[in-house]
C-alpha cells in the first residue's frame, strides 16, 4: 500500500468561496502539502510516552455497561470506564445485531464532543467503543476543565507531565483494554477511528500500542506544532497560537504532544483524509501526519475539511467507504510493530 492522493473529487473545482480574514489553504497546493516534514522532536519523545502507555495498562478500567437498544440492525448500550488517573470517562458500545464480531474498534471524536455513536463508519463485524474522552461531552466533564475547545487545549499546557493532551491519549489505551474485557472476542484485532481532534489523539497514541494494528485519520490536528503556531485558525489551533504569542516556550511542552513526530513512529497501516482547504485545522499540519506516516497508508485528499461545501456529502461518502474497505482489507498479521 504506496501513498497515494485519490481526488475525492475528480474535477477542477472553482475556487470556494469564504468570509475568513485568512487563506485556510495558507498558499499551500498539494505537492507542497506532500513535502511538510515532521519536527524531529525531543530526544526523549519515544520514552516519554513509553512510560505513560505501561502507566495505563496498569489501569484497572472496571467497564460497566448499560440496558441494550438495538438500532439499524446494530446493538448499542451506554459505557463507562474508568482511565488515566482516576477519571471515569463515558462513551457508547455497538455490537453486531447479527452475525460473529470479527474485531474492534476505539472511535474517537472531533472537538465538538459526540452525542451518540455513528455505527456506520465501522467495518461490518466490529464491536466499537466510542469514548468521549475526558473533559469533552456531557459523559466525560471534569471539574475546573473547559468543555470548549478554546480552553480544553490549552488545560495544563505548562507541563508535559500536567497536559490534558495526555489524558485524553490515555482515554484511548484504556478505551482499547476496556473493550477487550467487555467484548473478548476482538482479541488482537483493534483498528482505529478518529476524525480531527481524535485524529491527532489517535497518531499520538497508537504508536506505542501493538493491540491496534490499523487506523483510520481524518483532518488529524495537532501536526507540526512549530508550523501549526504561525497558521491562523478558527479551532484549537488558534488558542495555542494565542499562548505561543505571549509565551514562546510553551513549543517546548508541545513539542512532547506533536501527531505528526509521533507519526514518525507509526508502523501499522493507516488511511488519512486530509484536506486542501480547512479553516479549523490546517492543511499543513493534516499532511505532516500523513507524510511521517512509517508504514503502510493510503491518502484521500478532500476538497475541504469543516466547512461546508458544494459536493460535500458524496466527498464524506467516498472518505468513510474507502476508510472501510481499507480497514476490512489489510493484513492482519502482527508485523507492524511499534519502534
Amino acid at each position: 500500500m504506496s501513498p497515494r492522493p485519490l481526488a475525492a473529487d475528480a474535477g477542477d473545482p472553482a475556487p470556494l468561496v469564504h468570509d475568513f480574514p485568512f487563506d485556510p489553504t495558507h498558499g499551500y497546493d498539494l505537492p507542497r502539502l506532500l513535502a511538510v516534514p515532521a519536527p524531529d522532536g525531543p530526544a526523549d519523545f519515544a520514552g516519554f510516552w513509553r512510560a505513560r502507555h505501561a502507566s495505563a495498562l496498569r489501569v484497572d478500567p472496571e467497564p460497566r455497561v448499560g440496558p441494550w437498544t438495538t438500532v439499524d440492525g446494530v446493538r448499542v448500550a451506554d459505557v463507562s470506564y474508568t482511565s488515566a488517573d482516576g477519571v471515569r470517562i463515558g462513551g457508547w458500545l455497538t455490537v453486531p445485531a447479527d452475525g460473529p464480531v470479527v474485531q474492534g474498534c476505539v472511535a474517537a471524536h472531533g472537538y465538538g464532543g459526540r452525542s451518540a455513536p455513528d455505527p456506520w463508519q465501522s467495518p461490518p463485524g466490529t464491536a466499537t467503543l466510542w469514548p468521549c474522552l475526558r473533559g469533552l461531552g456531557t459523559r466525560s466533564e471534569l471539574p475546573g476543565v473547559p468543555p470548549a475547545s478554546a480552553g480544553h487545549v490549552l488545560h495544563g499546557i505548562g507541563s508535559r507531565d500536567t497536559y490534558l493532551i495526555g489524558g485524553c491519549v490515555a482515554d484511548v489505551w484504556c478505551a482499547a483494554t476496556a473493550l477487550r474485557l467487555l467484548v473478548p472476542e476482538t482479541g488482537d484485532r483493534l483498528t482505529y477511528l478518529g476524525t480531527s481532534f481524535g485524529g491527532g489523539i489517535g497518531a499520538l497514541a497508537l504508536p506505542w500500542d501493538d493491540r491496534f494494528d490499523a487506523a483510520g485519520l481524518t483532518v488529524p490536528t495537532f501536526g507540526n506544532h512549530p508550523l501549526r503556531v504561525t497558521l491562523r485558525c478558527t479551532g484549537s489551533g488558534e488558542s495555542v497560537r494565542a499562548r505561543f504569542a505571549e509565551d514562546p516556550s510553551v513549543l517546548d511542552v508541545l513539542a512532547y504532544f506533536d501527531a505528526s513526530t509521533a507519526a514518525r513512529h507509526l508502523r501499522i497501516p493507516v488511511h488519512v483524509g486530509a484536506a486542501l482547504f480547512d479553516p479549523s485545522v490546517p492543511p499543513p499540519g493534516q499532511f505532516a501526519i500523513h507524510n511521517a506516516l512509517a508504514g503502510p497508508r493510503e491518502l484521500l485528499v478532500l476538497r475541504a475539511g469543516h466547512f461546508e461545501h458544494p459536493g460535500e456529502r458524496a466527498e464524506t461518502a467516498a472518505l468513510e467507504d474507502a476508510q472501510r474497505r481499507f480497514l476490512s482489507a489489510r493484513d492482519h498479521g502482527r508485523t507492524h510493530r511499534p519502534v
